[in-house]
Order: C-alpha cells, then sequence, then structure tokens
C-alpha cells in the first residue's frame, strides 16, 4: 500500500536503512529532549477555525526572498543522501524541481553542488558550515554563485558538533563507496564546524553579493542582531534536536524571533514539521515557510525521487485541506489569530 502520510513513511524508510545510517538520519543529542519536543511542541498548539468562508479555490503559493514556489514548504540542508538511495542529492533534486518548491543543498553533501544543480529545474540555496581560516569556505561560496545557487544559508549553531550518543555508539563513519561531493577527501563531519562570531557576516558579505540567511536562531536578541547586520532572512531552528540538547523547540521560538525581526527580514523555521497542520501553525506564527528534513530522506529511502516528492505532495496536500477547514483560503489570509498557543 502506498503510504498515506509522513509517519507511513518514516517506518517503510527505518525497514529499507542499515540500522546506522537510520540512526545517524534519526537521531539526536543527549537524551533527545528537543528532538521529540519539536514534535509535542506542535500538538500543544491548537487551531482556531473560522466558518462561512468561500473556501471554493485555495492557493498555496508564495515567494521566498523573491522567488515563486508552489507551496510554502523546503526542502531543508540535510547531509548524506546517499545514506538514503544512490543518486543522494540529484535525486532529492529532481523532486524538489518536480513538486515546484525549493531545495537547500547541504555542504557535506554525497553529491557536488555543481551536479545537484545540473540534476533538477528547481530553484536552490547553498547551506555553508564555515572552514577554520574561511579559505575553503570562501570557494564554496564562489562556487556556489557561479553554479546558480540564489541564496547562502549558514548555519551558526554549530561551534562543535552536538554530542550524538546513537552515532557514538554506531562508531558511524561514512561508508567507503559513498564520497563528500563538494571535497577532494572525506573528512569526518566534526571538522566542519567552525566557532563563529558576527565578524563572519561581513566577511561573507564582502565575497559574494548573494542574499544571505542565518540558519539556527532560537532568540529575540540574537534576531535583532542579526537584523542589524542586515541579513535577509533568519531560519529558526534547532539543528533538529542534535546540538544543544533541552533547547527550545523550533515552533516555541518562532514567535519571538518573528516580533524581534519586525517584518525587517523573512523568517522561516524548520524541526518537527511532519503534518499539513504544523506548516499551518508555523505560518500563522510568521514564518515565511517551512523547511522539511528527515520526511524528504525517509521518502527517498523508501522510493528514490518519486518518494522524496510525494513526501512533498502529501504535506502540501494536508496543508490545502487545513487551509480550507480553517476559512484561510490564501497564505496572506493566515494570520495569528489562527492559532492558540498553550
Amino acid at each position: 500500500m502506498e503510504p498515506i502520510n509522513i509517519s507511513d513513511y518514516e517506518a517503510l524508510a527505518r525497514a529499507h536503512m542499515e540500522p546506522a545510517n537510520w540512526d545517524f538520519y534519526a537521531g539526536g543529542s543527549d537524551d533527545e529532549i528537543t528532538l521529540r519536543a519539536n514534535r509535542t511542541a506542535f500538538e500543544r498548539i491548537r487551531l482556531r477555525p473560522r466558518v462561512l468562508v468561500d473556501v471554493n479555490v485555495c492557493d498555496v503559493r508564495t515567494t521566498v526572498l523573491g522567488t515563486p514556489v508552489s507551496m510554502p514548504i523546503l526542502i531543508a540542508p540535510t547531509a548524506y543522501h546517499g545514506l538514503a538511495h544512490p543518486e543522494a542529492e540529484c535525486a532529492t533534486a529532481q523532486a524538489a524541481g518536480e513538486a515546484g518548491t525549493l531545495m537547500i543543498a547541504s555542504t557535506v553533501s554525497n553529491r557536488s553542488m555543481e551536479e545537484i544543480v545540473a540534476a533538477a529545474s528547481g530553484p536552490f540555496w547553498f547551506q555553508l558550515y564555515t572552514h577554520e581560516g574561511y579559505q575553503v569556505s570562501a570557494e564554496l561560496v564562489k562556487r556556489a554563485q557561479a553554479a546558480g545557487y540564489r541564496a547562502i544559508v549558514l548555519t551558526v549553531d554549530l561551534p562543535r558538533v552536538g554530542r550524538r550518543e546513537k552515532d557514538i555508539r554506531n562508531n558511524f563513519r561514512l561508508p567507503p563507496h559513498l564520497l563528500e561531493g563538494n571535497f577532494t577527501v572525506n573528512t569526518d563531519i566534526s571538522e566542519k564546524a567552525s566557532i563563529l562570531t558576527w565578524d563572519v557576516l561581513p566577511w561573507l558579505r564582502n565575497i559574494t553579493t548573494l542574499p544571505i540567511l542565518l540558519k539556527g536562531v532560537l532568540t529575540a536578541e540574537d534576531a535583532k542582531q542579526a537584523v542589524e547586520y542586515g541579513v535577509e532572512g533568519i531560519i529558526v531552528s534547532n539543528h533538529g534536536g542534535r546540538q544543544l540538547d533541552t533547547a527550545l523547540a523550533s515552533i516555541e521560538a518562532l514567535p519571538e524571533v518573528v516580533e524581534a525581526v519586525a517584518e525587517r527580514c523573512e523568517v522561516y523555521m524548520d524541526g518537527g514539521v511532519r503534518r499539513g497542520t504544523d506548516v499551518l501553525k508555523a505560518l500563522a506564527l510568521g514564518a515565511r515557510a517551512v523547511l522539511v528534513g528527515r520526511p524528504i530522506l525517509w521518502g527517498l529511502a523508501v522510493n528514490g525521487t518519486a518518494g522524496a516528492r510525494h513526501a512533498m505532495e502529501l504535506l502540501r496536500n494536508e496543508l490545502e485541506m487545513a487551509m480550507v477547514l480553517s476559512g484561510r483560503p490564501t497564505i496572506a489570509s493566515i494570520d495569528r489569530s489562527l492559532v492558540r498557543l498553550p
């Protein structure tokens, strides 16, 4: 039977994958409290639907940094898609293009950034992990701009890799047959981490004309400072529960970030999105769009490009249904009055 929701894909993907590879995708840090909170925080938020609204036509299209997309659901940057499917990020890129949405390619991909762009027709942003000294990072940014990526997503919550105990127990290493597409030799993922300060933003501005988004912001204080540095976007994220355990769930942090930004840049969020109602809640709390990571990997593991595309379609269709039943037939009609926080 074809999966009818994201949970179905999760169960099937787990059955398809090697246990250590599954743990790498699914695991969080320490006691995985934040990992679980990303889901339970959504469940505590209640919707306040309006009735007797003309919802004969429901439009889920939007734009992100001016780029049209078919839905406010983007593909988050995640590492090593080759653990899920032989075509790796190229298959995911094809799915993004077919779904009419945007993919954010990770620095730690199994296919090169150039191969990923060549695989599909959709728009792309490039997620950047910095390296000590910045020389390698500068080269990555310049390659991304030359390849046609439309923005740089700087991950800022990884001064060290969180203690991911499943990976420690499994002694996880990238299998020998998989390569890191953007580098000439494979390295441990922890070597991608670099201590960053706010000085990284002027440096980045100096080497690229692309818009810059910060990924990993959870507080109003950091959001205000990011806006002062002129970033074009903020992604509210706790790294999928893989960094600081017991940190805020992303959806919990979203309202204070949106308030602090005060429409001076676009705000996105990731973490725990599994249903169309989750997307709707995030939009109501001020997100321009959500990013989805693990569900895409699960679809990829089950059925390659078709599975990743279908996972996106399921979320899109659920969002449309939730909008209709809430009396909000357009993205513009979704506002804070739609939700009641715990």
